[in-house]
């Protein structure tokens, strides 16, 4: 049973009708549901705004679902209630959530095994900004790169959400970074210890090689298509690729079903090139389905270590700017002109 005695509760959420701008998004309100066996029912204090959602908007997110849908790929918030059979201290617990969908939200019915605790004495906005972007720098940096102190690194989107977060664990690993970004956010980046590159620069690659004569260790591409080649020639003998995202085809025509499969296709291809580099296209949902246990494992490890980082300030939240659940429109519509550094957040 339940812990509580189920309450009705009326959630206002931002809905996405269909192939809109960001001004056709609808703020809605819908009687939730009572958690059911292994949900949590959450008073959301603070979601954001990614990549995924920008691409969502477009129809261009791959596995997304069918229109409408409320967008949100994760949250921080209060434990309200818990499904029959779970945990009854949770209540009143603050939880971070991965969810793919369905944060923006004044309250949300959420998975109790996708959820962990967040530490006493985060704020629910500077824990919402590490929550996706957090958990997808580490596990780059570290379960599928391997980074090592003395190494430098290549990081596309520098300015981003997830840059932002990897940039400070791969300078606390005793990494060097350099970083492409628009020319606007060179000062800032240099400000925190990373040599910029413009991403547009028709020389990016010899502008790489010149700072790294030998070639970069680890790249992490959220451009896909001629980046991702580009980014592999840039790779030193024994280097690694790490794809994370195909940004490039985010305005383009047609389905994403074929950028993905090329993309998947090259990685394949050039890990059986004989010589000692290699190449992966990171995915934050790998094995949720088929090996539970082990995703929860690296969940609460990875994010409970970023956590941890955050909570003693050894490193920082980027957030962009902040704007009322209701703003939702606005809030996109900034976090799209690519002008911001960090990350748009929503408070309900």
């Amino acid at each position: 049973m339940s812990s509580s005695t189920p309450t009705a509760i009326t959630a206002v959420e931002v809905v996405l009708p269909g192939l809109v701008e960001p001004d056709g998004l609808r703020v809605e309100s819908r009687l939730l549901p009572a958690p059911e066996a292994g949900e949590l029912l959450v008073a959301v204090e603070a979601t954001g705004i990614s990549f995924a959602e920008q691409a969502m908007r477009r129809g261009r997110y791959f596995g997304q679902p069918a229109f409408p849908f409320v967008p949100g790929y994760d949250l921080v918030g209060a434990v309200l209630e818990v499904g029959p059979g779970g945990d009854p201290a949770l209540p009143g617990t603050r939880v971070a959530t991965i969810t793919k969908t369905g944060g923006w939200a004044s309250h949300a019915i959420v998975a109790a095994r996708d959820s962990i605790p967040v530490p006493p004495g985060i704020d629910p906005a500077e824990a919402e900004t590490v929550v996706v972007n957090g958990l997808t720098a580490w596990q780059m940096l570290h379960r599928t790169a391997g980074v090592k102190a003395g190494q430098t690194i290549l990081l596309h989107g520098a300015n981003g959400g997830v840059g932002g977060i990897l940039i400070q664990l791969a300078q606390l690993a005793g990494v060097r970074v350099i970083g492409t970004a628009s020319p606007r956010h060179h000062d800032a980046l240099r400000a925190a210890g990373v040599e910029p590159v413009d991403y547009n620069d028709p020389r990016i690659v010899e502008r790489v090689l010149e700072l790294a004569p030998g070639g970069v260790d680890a790249a992490f591409d959220n451009v896909g298509g001629a980046m991702m080649y580009a980014s592999y020639r840039m790779l030193a003998p024994t280097g690694v690729l790490v794809c994370y995202a195909i940004a490039s085809e985010l305005n383009n025509a047609g389905g994403m079903v074929m950028p993905f499969v090329k993309a998947l296709a090259q990685v394949a291809l050039w890990n059986v090139l004989p010589n000692r580099r290699s190449a992966a296209f990171y995915d934050l949902w790998a094995g949720h389905r088929l090996r539970p246990a082990r995703f929860r494992a690296h969940l609460v490890e990875d994010l409970g270590r970023v956590f941890a980082l955050l909570g003693d300030g050894t490193i920082t939240a980027n957030i962009a700017a902040r704007f009322p659940l209701a703003e939702a429109s606005a809030a996109l519509t900034l976090a799209e002109s690519r002008t911001v550094r960090g990350k748009v957040i929503l408070i309900p």
